[in-house]
């Protein structure tokens, strides 16, 4: 078994639809990446998904103003993980926020201090993610192969970021974690 804890951010309907305004474009790769990984963590998998607060606070008044759409309860259809992962989802973590770096995911990391991130939106959810749990002495890497972001050009450019963090965070790629527990 791969080490550490397998952190799969917001493989929900409203990243998966192609008509969604959040459309991550290459989902379906990222999904087949999470696929391959999850059987590599066994129960040491965390789910999370992205919804929206009741009432926005601060700057998120503003981020809603432009994304009304977005403004449902945390149990509308836009906010479910997909079928494929629902499914599979023993834990899963809602966030009103980017980052999932939470108390909560924090404990759940604290035996082995490694986090491996897989998920949407690089640019977004994955990159709060890493840089949180980075900042906190967390190891994170970074499936690149399993991550999707809202187009190709800032997944990739995400990525490059992340990877200036070395050796908090590394880029790496679904077979080079699987290759680990070979």
């Amino acid at each position: 078994m791969t080490t550490g804890l397998l952190v799969v951010i917001d493989m929900q309907r409203v990243f998966a639809e192609p008509d969604s305004p959040w459309a991550a474009p290459r989902f379906a790769e990222a999904a087949a990446g999470v696929r391959r990984l999850l059987p590599a963590f066994g129960d040491r998998v965390t789910f999370t998904r992205f919804v929206a607060p009741g009432t926005p606070e601060g700057a998120w008044r503003a981020y809603y103003e432009r994304w009304p759409f977005a403004l449902q309860s945390p149990d509308a259809p836009l906010w479910q993980l997909t079928d494929e992962f629902a499914s599979r989802a023993r834990h899963v973590l809602d966030t009103g926020t980017f980052g999932k770096w939470t108390p909560e995911l924090a404990r759940r990391a604290a035996p082995e201090g490694r986090l491996v991130l897989a998920g949407v939106s690089t640019d977004c959810c994955v990159l709060s993610t890493a840089l949180a749990a980075a900042d906190a002495g967390i190891e994170v890497l970074v499936a690149a192969d399993a991550c999707a972001g809202a187009d190709d050009d800032t997944h990739v450019k995400a990525l490059q970021v992340m990877d200036l963090y070395r050796p908090l965070i590394r880029v790496t790629t679904v077979a080079e974690l699987l290759a680990e527990t070979a």
